[in-house]
């Protein structure tokens, strides 16, 4: 009876806490709250009081214990728990905060801890008057010339303020003269100044009007500044610089580093001498702009001076102004835009965490976390997963939050401690990630078999190792007490039938040692798998098991194998070469391999000895010879080069092969005999007669066996006729004709006739004959090929 009513308690507790959670993720959809502050602002400043919000009494605040989390942590709020009081930990700056972003408001969430529910706010820092209108250039030179006529606008640079709102830059005033009068203009970018000529200048009677300009802000009381424009009136220039385009737009990665061209404007002036010199300069350029581009005043290449940030600044404007030597100007608008890269990695904040969690609960929260990334586009977008292989979940919840929840009860006996790895990667090029490890810890039980320390086992060992070597361990522990952990090891019968696994291996039955019992080969034995179980010595016995690989390590035992030209004692195979090949011509390949793996098998060809150095060369990394210098008639006709294989293990093994170069005048006759090699040619043709004498006495032998044979049987059956039930036995002594292929270490192709004793039962050989040596039928095929070999030649010819 208290186990059931204890169990329903327990289930009316977890009913109770879902309740919760479903409550808290429905109030966090709702319309964020709203509160507003000035800035500048001291640190502990009253925001507003929550509680109405929350809709909490006083003492429930405390116990649901409030936390207050902004995104990017740019916001440093603090709630008193006891009153539901929003603080202001220390001063806000909206112009750090927000720039000319108007209005500036900084989201934030109320974390609810117990049980969860969040809320969704937002604070708006209202600007105030604290920053003065400024003139990046306090003096300001206008070069007009005398000819200019009165109505024509000239540009001036503009002031700049942070504030926004009506405490930012809201109008301008210029000193009282005869020539000038201020003209302002309203564009996206606030009001632009312009001055406008009343009256012709005349350079004899003032060479230079000194102008005040005064900007003036929309704040209470409002503030100023002001900048000395200084009219130098110039001679008469009838041509004004042109750019060839107006606009430029530029994309320029965001990791280019400091010292990159951006680009290159370029202005025409018809005029000539001084008035035809141009100089590039910036053109109402704000601070920001003048200290990340520098542009040379005499190329117009623009260049980068700073590093670029795609999350502070995406595009930049830039107005140059091309200005000649006798003062006229043209401008032109060159708009950079900073191409995002993926170089700012996932955040992730933990707002909630259970380290310990007792077993056999189910939907419990573990951790409550926010995740977010500043870049933009697929470069900000995330996913957030954990190992598939854990008793975990992740679920997602409202502005990027996500709850990590137990999926099924814990049982400590499988499992005690638990550390999930949370990862967040953005969907960036190349994709960045951050991870976040969370250890967990469950509670006790009893009762557990054995447990190895790993699933599975992997040993190496290099192959010709000496007999009983030590080749690893195996660990298994009990959680149990007394004779119930005394943990005894063997070996597990080999699941494959065909591994002889007594042979190969022992282990130590109490401490887990496992020894190689004899020699391994890698060329037949690369790897090997096996079971070891663990048993304990309770009653009744429990037992684990676990999987061994042992994986052979190859050593460079075995030396390159020459596949072409074959080495086996037979004929020599003879490359022919014409004598009008080219330098580089293909004489052949030597193709080889290695019965080793890895670096051992890797192979490398030399050249060792030569008839003539320096006529052939050898290809070390394919085993092409190829002719080194032209051929002329007075190189020797034969020639015999011996080439090194060699591997590339520690220490190297080689080979070496003989390869025959016979020179001739074309291949129209191949086998021509030259003076020098008379005598060795004649021989091949006696050799060739032979051999042609010795097929056709075999085909005549052959036929009359076949005849021979066909008469027998006749005989035979006639005698068996007139016999009738008294036929001879034949199946005591059976003939058989065994065709050997020269597969093997054999050069040349075999045909044995095998008689085996009758009535014996251990079909012993009786004797063991070769019948017809092939030798003559590849004289006889070598024969056809001379004649095919002549007959292509003429037909060349």
């Amino acid at each position: 009876m208290e186990a059931g009513g204890e169990k329903e308690r327990v289930l009316k507790q977890r009913q109770v806490l879902l309740f919760f959670v479903l409550l808290g993720i429905a109030q966090a959809a709702f319309k964020p709250r709203h509160y507003s502050v000035a800035e500048e602002m001291e640190s502990g400043s009253f925001v507003a009081n929550l509680l109405k919000d929350l809709g909490l009494e006083i003492g429930e605040l405390a116990v649901r214990g409030p936390r207050v989390v902004s995104k990017g942590k740019k916001l440093n709020l603090q709630v008193d728990r006891q009153t539901g009081d929003l603080w202001l930990n220390e001063k806000l700056d909206r112009e750090e905060l927000c720039g000319p972003t108007e209005p500036c408001v900084l989201p934030f969430q109320v974390l609810l801890e117990n049980p969860l529910q969040i809320f969704q706010a937002e604070l708006q820092v209202r600007d105030i008057n604290d920053h003065s209108p400024v003139f990046l250039d306090k003096e300001m030179i206008l070069k007009i010339s005398e000819s200019i006529p009165p109505g024509t606008t000239f540009l001036v640079e503009r002031a700049q303020d942070l504030d926004v709102g009506n405490n930012s830059l809201q109008n301008y005033t210029l000193s009282p003269n005869f020539h000038f009068r201020l003209k302002l203009q309203n564009s996206s970018n606030g009001i632009l100044p312009q001055l406008v000529l009343d009256k012709a200048l005349d350079r004899e009677e003032q060479p230079e009007i000194r102008l005040t300009l005064t900007a003036l802000d929309g704040g209470t009381p409002p503030r100023s500044g002001s900048a000395l424009v200084r009219v130098e009136v110039v001679d008469i220039n009838d041509n004004a610089p042109e750019f060839a385009k107006l606009l430029y737009e530029v994309q320029i990665p965001e990791n280019s580093p400091i010292g990159s061209q951006v680009a290159t404007v370029s202005a025409r002036d018809l005029d000539i001498g001084t008035n035809g010199e141009i100089s590039y300069t910036f053109f109402q350029a704000s601070e920001d702009i003048r200290n990340t581009f520098r542009i040379n005043t005499e190329s117009g290449e623009l260049l980068l001076t700073q590093k670029l940030d795609f999350e502070s600044v995406q595009t930049y404007t830039l107005n140059i102004q091309a200005t000649d030597g006798g003062g006229l100007s043209g401008s032109c608008v060159v708009f950079v835009q900073v191409m995002d890269l993926n170089d700012n990695p996932p955040e992730l904040t933990i707002s909630t965490l259970i380290n310990h969690i007792p077993e056999n609960l189910q939907e419990t929260i573990v951790a409550v976390f926010s995740v977010s990334d500043p870049d933009s586009g697929d470069n900000g977008k995330m996913v957030c997963f954990i190992q598939d292989d854990l008793p975990f979940f992740l679920k997602p919840s409202v502005e990027n939050f996500y709850t990590l929840v137990i999926n099924t009860a814990l049982d400590r006996e499988s499992r005690s401690e638990y550390n999930v790895t949370i990862t967040v990667t953005d969907l960036g090029s190349p994709r960045l990630k951050t991870q976040h490890n969370i250890t967990i810890w469950v509670s006790d039980v009893n009762d557990n078999a054995p447990t190895f320390t790993e699933s599975s086992y992997t040993l190496f060992i290099r192959e010709n190792n000496s007999p009983a070597l030590h080749v690893g361990s195996v660990s298994a522990t009990d959680r149990d007490s007394g004779s119930n952990a005394q943990v005894t090891y063997s070996l597990l019968p080999a699941q494959d039938p065909h591994l002889p696994l007594a042979s190969l291996v022992s282990i130590n039955a109490d401490n887990g040692h496992l020894f190689a019992l004899r020699s391994l080969d890698y060329e037949a034995l690369r790897t090997f798998e096996f079971l070891v179980g663990a048993t304990d010595a309770g009653s009744p016995a429990m037992s684990s098991e676990a999987l061994v690989r042992v994986v052979v390590l190859d050593d460079n035992d075995n030396s390159p194998f020459v596949l072409y030209p074959l080495q086996n004692g037979s004929a020599p195979c003879i490359e022919l070469v014409p004598r009008a090949a080219e330098t580089g011509y293909l004489v052949t390949k030597v193709v080889a391999v290695d019965g080793d793996s890895g670096q051992n098998a890797w192979l490398s060809y030399q050249l060792l000895k030569a008839t003539e150095p320096g006529l052939f060369s050898v290809w070390a990394h394919n085993g092409e010879v190829r002719t080194a210098r032209l051929l002329s008639e007075r190189d020797a006709a034969k020639h015999r080069l011996v080439v090194l294989v060699r591997d590339n293990g520690e220490p190297p093994r080689s080979t070496s092969v003989t390869v025959h170069v016979l020179l001739v005048d074309g291949f129209s006759q191949p086998y021509l005999p030259l003076p020098e090699v008379a005598p060795d040619e004649a021989q091949a043709d006696l050799l060739t007669v032979y051999l042609v004498i010795a097929l056709a006495s075999v085909s005549s032998l052959f036929l009359f066996s076949v005849i021979l044979f066909v008469a027998v049987r006749l005989c035979r059956r006639n005698r068996a006729t007139s016999v009738g039930r008294y036929p001879v036995p034949e199946g005591h002594f059976p003939s058989h004709l065994v065709d050997v292929n020269g597969t093997g270490t054999l050069s040349q192709s075999y045909q044995y006739e095998v008689c085996l004793t009758g009535g014996s039962g251990t079909s012993e050989f009786k004797f063991l004959k070769p019948i017809i040596p092939n030798f003559l039928s590849q004289g006889a095929e070598r024969v056809s090929e001379t004649n095919a070999s002549f007959r292509n030649s003429f037909e060349f010819s």
